[in-house]
């Protein structure tokens, strides 16, 4: 049996009509302490119980009437969560009140038997009642009918003064029993303007009140509610919290006799105060299955099954009947309330101390603008913000307008009651957790920055179009059909731990959704493929993304990339499209390295080839050369690049640059791709540079095999330098681009064979003609340029065979060589007479010999000019005379 709440009597007025006497006593006051109330109540503490008189007050006359007793009442009230489900208790509101009322009633009886002068005191400490059943036997038409069941005890040991104790003794002895009358019980709130709260019509009872001895009572009481409107306001303070304490003001005319003795009609008035906690809270819950599904019967909109499992630890019995109430949320501002759908409950059918199991059936028709519409000043709307709260865990508040009474047989009085009263109920959340299943990005597409954009705008940040599909749990109560139809998302990129970037879907984008339903373990999941077209990614922490980046090149297994994103999506649902906006959402993606795609080629699968090379501009100190190149993307991955400026560098020193424009890389092999080269050694790096640059390029036109490094700097993508100092730190070596120089039609050497000396033969000096009278020498030339003259402005050279001279030729007049394939002027030899290497050419007089030379040369392109050296080997000569 559940204690009752603890309670404290304050007295107002007692008085009594003896049978005997026409005129009525003038009542007296009488004083009695105040016991101390227990902070926790047990079942033995009585019904009936008062304070001890002090010392002081025992010299006092005794009252002329019944002084008011000082009683507490007691009764289970359960220690129930904060957020117990409110439509239940609103469901028990009529009954609670009945028994509340009863309650006060039996113990104005109680007081009305026992005050009678001499046991006064007596009475107030030893009475007890303890209800053992408080139960709801029908509803009627103005009212209630209650079944209440209890002990009464009188325990003089509870007595502390003895003098009382053997006075109450002895009268109680002498008295034996009492008996009341049919009595009727009013019940006021004084607070509220001191409105009739309820009436209760007790019939008579008959009580032992020996020391001792204990009588069961078992009565039926008619309870009718009074205001309904105080009712009202009073359970709208409670619920809302405002009801520190609630004070009820009873009063009674109690007929009493003991035997054939009638004791007269004992008027009561009294008063029961309850405090804050004790006050009846909502019982705990727990929501045992919930399915959501479409509406029955061919109706649109959504319907729910919702099973509670209420905890009962009173000691009520009744039967609800059936109940509809509508469903509310929060709008947008503080006092809006939006209406979304209905609840109705079957009968229930309530025990004492027996937990409760509720079904509830729900449906949703069609969801209001007002839900679905963003507030002002705000991104989210209503909807967004009651599920936001609940897949994050949190209660998410719902409201309660009660009542609507299906069942026409219910009394007219219980409907004016409940209607209009709103109850907050605070409905569990549920912790989604980890909503992607899975993950992943096909025909990925990178944009570069735009090189001319504003900081700040979309277009100076890295974009990513590709095909996204998320396989997304779903919870198993979800059982109707949606689709989502478009998503956009903020998501935060993370790697190990720290955070990469961000990237912003802010437009919506395309989607389409299909439903996999739950097969063995696995619960049923919804696989969203959607196309998302230049989306930023904002690079914040740039020493991750370096790492990212060399990951990328030089790894060989996949790198984790974390993903915490808030998903807006619009879904199309029983109930109409609808947008649900910031629902958080967890990933990991899995990026593969570049070394992983196409049997683990590596970033250098990315050099270019180069071919048709020319010139198209120069300066005193540069030279501008366009040229086209081959590449093979061995990713899957594809990319636009707007702009990109890359260092050539040989031994770390910078030549010039590489610029590319609006180039389209895809996967596999790229052809046609048109690069243009600043070739200016000496701007760049000063007069190392132009050393350096003049030891290239003799090495080079002497088919040496050399080398250009390729790396990215701070400016190779003007609105991102971080993104081009992250790119800094991967260089690429490649081999220098070879001149293409044309063949003659009776050319049957198809390559360069290398000399053995670290150079090829170079196709540049293509034949040779010595003339030995008159001391001449006639070379042919093939120009590695297509559309580019160069000029000749001296020469300096000496040709040997087997390393030994034979002639050597000084030339400052400058002469053009065109594209193609050119004679040079009859240029002068001055013969080494006497050596073996002349001996060579006048042994070859009428045939052929091979000859090597070196000379320095002075070149001119437009207005660029340089002087390099040329070392050429195995140049066939025509010995004539």
């Amino acid at each position: 049996m559940e204690d009752a709440p603890n309670s404290t009597w304050a007295s107002t007025r007692t008085s009594s009509r003896p049978a005997s006497h026409k005129s009525a006593r003038s009542s007296k006051s009488a004083k009695s302490g105040r016991s101390q109330l227990s902070s926790r109540t047990t079942e033995e503490t009585p019904l009936l119980a008062g304070d001890p008189s002090d010392d002081e007050e025992e010299d006092e006359p005794a009252s002329a009437t019944a002084s008011l007793l000082r009683l507490r009442l007691r009764h289970g009230v359960p220690d129930t969560a904060k957020g117990g489900k409110a439509r239940f208790w609103r469901k028990r509101w009529p009954s609670i009140l009945a028994l509340v009322v009863l309650c006060i009633a039996v113990v104005f009886i109680m007081l009305g038997f026992l005050a009678t002068e001499g046991i006064e005191e007596y009475a107030m400490q030893a009475a007890d009642f303890k209800p053992t059943k408080l139960s709801l036997d029908s509803l009627t038409a103005n009212g209630i009918k209650i079944q209440v069941e209890g002990d009464f005890t009188m325990d003089a040991s509870k007595v502390e003064k003895q003098s009382v104790r053997n006075l109450g003794r002895f009268g109680t002895w002498i008295a034996s029993e009492v008996e009341t009358g049919p009595t009727d019980v009013d019940v006021y709130l004084p607070e509220y303007g001191n409105v009739l709260v309820g009436k209760a019509r007790i019939p008579g009872v008959k009580v032992s009140i020996r020391n001792g001895h204990t009588t069961h009572i078992s009565l039926f009481a008619h309870v009718e509610p009074g205001s309904f409107e105080k009712i009202r306001n009073v359970a709208n303070d409670w619920m809302d919290g405002r009801l520190g304490q609630i004070r009820l003001r009873g009063k009674a005319e109690v007929p009493i006799k003991s035997g054939l003795i009638h004791l007269g009609r004992q008027i009561v008035e009294d008063s029961l105060v309850f405090q804050g906690h004790d006050l009846p809270q909502f019982p705990r819950y727990n929501i045992t299955r919930l399915n959501l599904r479409e509406a029955n019967d061919g109706h649109k909109g959504m319907g729910a099954d919702v099973s509670i499992m209420v905890m009962n630890n009173f000691p009520v019995q009744l039967n609800v009947p059936p109940v509809a109430v509508d469903v509310l949320v929060d709008g947008c501002a503080q006092s809006e309330l939006i209406n979304v759908g209905t609840a109705e409950t079957a009968m229930l059918e309530v025990r004492p101390n027996t937990d409760l199991e509720v079904n509830v059936t729900g449906k949703v028709e069609k969801l209001p603008h007002s839900l679905l519409d963003v507030c002002p000043d705000s991104a989210k709307s209503p909807l967004d913000v009651l599920l936001g709260d609940y897949m994050q865990g949190q209660d998410a508040p719902i409201y309660i307008n009660c009542c609507k009474f299906p069942d026409p047989e219910t009394p007219n009085w219980a409907r004016d009651l409940l209607k209009d009263i709103t109850v907050k109920v605070p409905f569990a959340g549920r912790d989604m957790g980890n909503l992607i299943k899975g993950f992943t990005m096909a025909d990925v597409h990178f944009n570069l920055p735009d090189p001319f954009a504003e900081e700040g705008d979309p277009n100076s940040m890295p974009q990513i179009s590709a095909i996204v599909k998320v396989d997304i749990n779903l919870p198993h109560e979800m059982n109707f059909p949606l689709n989502v139809s478009r998503v956009k998302a903020d998501a935060d990129i993370y790697y190990e731990g720290r955070i990469l970037g961000k990237l912003d879907l802010e437009k919506w984008q395309h989607a389409n959704s299909t439903r996999v339903d739950a097969h063995g373990n696995e619960a049923p999941s919804l696989l969203v493929e959607s196309e998302i077209k230049n989306a930023p990614i904002d690079i914040v922490d740039q020493d991750v993304f370096s790492e990212v980046v060399q990951a990328l090149l030089f790894g060989t297994s996949s790198i984790m990339m974390d993903v915490k994103a808030a998903v807006s999506v619009k879904v199309d649902t029983p109930m109409g499209e609808l947008a649900v906006r910031d629902i958080p959402a967890e990933g990991v993606v899995p990026v593969k390295p570049i070394g992983s795609h196409k049997g683990g080629h590596n970033v250098s699968t990315f050099a270019p080839k180069i071919y048709n090379l020319s010139i198209v501009d120069t300066s005193r100190t540069s030279i501008v050369l366009q040229a086209h190149a081959n590449l093979t993307n061995p990713t899957n991955y594809s990319a636009t690049v707007p702009y990109f400026n890359i260092n050539v560098l040989v031994n770390e020193t910078i030549l010039g640059q590489a610029i590319a424009k609006n180039v389209e890389v895809h996967p596999g092999n790229n052809s046609g791709i048109l690069i243009t080269v600043v070739w200016d050694p000496y701007r760049n790096s000063g007069a190392i540079g132009a050393l350096v640059g003049r030891e290239l390029l003799s090495q080079f036109i002497s088919g040496y095999n050399t080398s250009l490094t390729l790396q990215a700097h701070n400016g190779t993508i003007p609105s991102q330098p971080a993104l081009g100092s992250a790119l800094s730190r991967f260089p690429i070596t490649l081999p220098a681009p070879s001149l293409s120089t044309p063949k003659k039609p009776d050319d049957s050497d198809p390559d360069d064979p290398d000399d053995g000396t670290g150079h090829k033969r170079t196709h540049f000096i293509r034949d040779a003609t010595m003339h030995l009278i008159s001391s001449t020498a006639l070379f042919t030339l093939a120009s590695p340029f297509n559309s580019t003259t160069l000029y000749i402005t001296n020469l300096n050279a000496t040709a040997y065979h087997d390393g030994h001279p034979s002639g050597k030729i000084l030339y400052d007049l400058p002469f053009a060589v065109p594209p193609g394939l050119t004679e040079t002027p009859r240029l002068p030899v001055d013969w080494s007479f006497g050596s073996i290497g002349y001996d060579a050419i006048l042994n070859a007089l009428g045939g052929t010999l091979k000859l090597s030379a070196f000379a320095h040369v002075g070149i001119r392109i437009g207005r660029w000019r340089e002087q390099v050296w040329y070392q050429g080997a195995s140049i066939g000569a025509h010995v004539r005379l």
